[in-house]
C-alpha cells in the first residue's frame, strides 16, 4: 500500500488589507475590543475581479511548484470552501481549466472551516488505495463578501484567501498517518448562510431579511469549539499510535486566539507549539490551515521529520483532525515549471470552447435538413 506525502503547498491573499480600525469606521467596536475577543488585528478583503477560482489557481499553482509537478500529472483536484464561486460548476472544475489539469477529476467538498481537513484526508484515502497518485487540494475563501458589515458579531472575524496542498504517492514511509472526520447536525444553526440554497433561494424576501449573511451564535460556537479541538487531536494521535509527546507543531484552523489557546490549555502544551497567525488574516476558513502550514515552512519553523497535527471545526458543525509526518517535496527528475501550463490551459481551454460552438452549428444544420426531410415525405406520401 502506497503512502500519501504532502509535497507542494502554496499560498495566495489578495493585496487589500482591512484593519480593525477600518472596521470602526463601519461599525461600533475598536481595535482593542476585537483584539481582546479575537486576537485578530487585521484581515485580507478580495478586489472585485477575484473569486476563489482565481485565488485558488495562484495557490495550487505556487504548490504545483514547490511539488515540481506538472498540472498534466494530476489525477484529482478538490476544492473546498466556504464561499463557493457557484452551486454548480464545481470551483474545482474552474481551477481545473485555468491550470490545464487535462486528466484530472475535479469536485467541490463542503464541510465548512473543517472541509480543508476533509479534503486531504478523501485525496490521501484515494492514494492510499492505489487508484491515483498524485492529488491537489485547495482551500478557497471569498467570505467577505456574505459577511453583514453591519453586524460587528461577524464583520470583525472573516477574511479571505487560499491554500493548497499536493499529495503524491510514495513507497516511503510518512505522509498522513491518520485523520479523523466528525459531524453533528443537531448544531447546524449555529453557524449558518441560510440565503441561496434551495431552501431560501434568492428573492427579494431573503434579502430584506439578510439571509445571504453568515449567521452565527457566537458564544454556542465558541464552547463547541474549545471542546471538540483537543479531543480531536488527542484521537487522530492516537490512531497514529502518538502522544503529543512526539509532535513537534500542531497547526490548528485559525478562527480565533481565544479558542487555540484553551486547546492548548486542554492539550497542556505550550503555545509555542502551536503555529498562530489569526491576528494577520482573520479567519479564511477552508483556506486557514494550509495558510498558516505555508508560513510556518517559510518561516523555518517546519522541517523535513517534524510530526504535526492539524486540527479544525466548523459549520454543520464539523470538525477533525489529522497527523502527518512532514516530507516534503519527492526528489525531481527534471526541473517543471507550472505557471508555464496557464498559457497551455487557455489555448485549450478556447480551443474545446471554439469546437464546441462549430458542432453545435453542424448539429442544428443536420436537425434542420432532416427535418426538413421528414416534412417533404409526409407530403409525398
Amino acid at each position: 500500500m502506497p503512502f500519501a506525502h504532502i509535497t507542494g503547498w502554496g499560498m495566495h491573499v489578495p493585496e487589500p488589507v482591512l484593519t480593525n480600525d477600518d472596521i470602526a469606521k463601519l461599525v461600533e467596536t475598536n481595535d482593542e475590543w476585537i483584539r481582546g475577543r479575537t486576537g485578530i488585528r487585521e484581515r485580507h478583503i478580495a478586489r472585485e475581479n477575484e473569486f476563489p477560482s482565481t485565488l485558488g489557481v495562484e495557490a495550487a499553482l505556487k504548490a504545483l511548484q514547490v511539488a515540481n509537478l506538472a498540472p498534466t500529472e494530476l489525477d484529482l483536484i478538490i476544492c473546498t470552501s466556504s464561499s463557493p464561486e457557484y452551486i454548480f460548476p464545481a470551483t474545482a472544475c474552474l481551477i481545473q481549466d485555468q491550470i490545464g489539469a487535462t486528466k484530472a477529476g475535479a469536485f467541490d467538498l463542503l464541510a465548512a472551516c473543517s472541509g480543508f481537513i476533509y479534503a486531504t484526508n478523501m485525496a490521501a484515502q484515494a492514494i492510499r488505495s492505489g487508484s491515483i497518485k498524485n492529488a491537489l487540494v485547495i482551500g478557497s475563501e471569498t467570505l467577505s463578501r456574505f459577511i453583514n458589515w453591519k453586524d460587528r458579531n461577524t464583520c470583525i472575524l472573516f477574511g479571505d484567501g487560499a491554500g493548497a496542498f499536493v499529495l503524491q504517492a510514495s513507497d516511503k514511509p510518512g505522509g498522513v498517518l491518520s485523520a479523523v472526520m466528525h459531524s453533528d447536525g443537531s448544531g447546524a444553526d449555529l453557524l449558518t448562510l441560510p440565503g441561496g440554497g434551495s431552501r431560501y433561494p434568492a428573492t427579494e424576501t431573503t434579502i430584506h431579511e439578510g439571509k445571504h449573511y453568515v449567521s452565527m451564535d457566537g458564544k454556542e460556537v465558541f464552547r463547541f469549539a474549545t471542546r471538540v479541538m483537543g479531543h480531536a487531536t488527542q484521537e487522530s494521535l492516537q490512531l497514529a499510535g502518538l502522544t503529543t509527546n512526539d509532535i513537534q507543531w500542531i497547526i490548528p484552523h485559525q478562527a480565533n486566539y481565544r479558542i487555540i489557546e484553551t486547546a492548548a490549555k486542554y492539550l497542556k502544551l505550550p503555545m509555542e507549539k502551536f503555529v498562530v497567525n489569526v491576528d494577520r488574516y482573520g479567519n479564511t476558513s477552508t483556506a486557514s490551515i494550509p495558510i498558516a502550514t505555508v508560513e510556518a515552512i517559510e518561516g523555518g519553523k517546519v522541517k523535513s521529520g517534524d510530526k504535526i497535527v492539524f486540527v479544525g471545526f466548523g459549520a454543520g458543525l464539523t470538525w477533525g483532525a489529522m497527523t502527518v509526518e512532514w516530507t516534503g517535496p519527492i526528489e525531481p527528475k527534471k526541473t517543471i515549471y507550472p505557471q508555464q501550463y496557464r498559457l497551455f490551459a487557455r489555448l485549450r481551454s478556447w480551443l474545446r470552447r471554439a469546437l464546441r460552438f462549430i458542432e453545435g452549428i453542424f448539429f442544428r444544420r443536420v436537425c434542420t435538413q432532416r427535418l426538413s426531410g421528414s416534412e417533404r415525405q409526409k407530403r409525398t406520401g
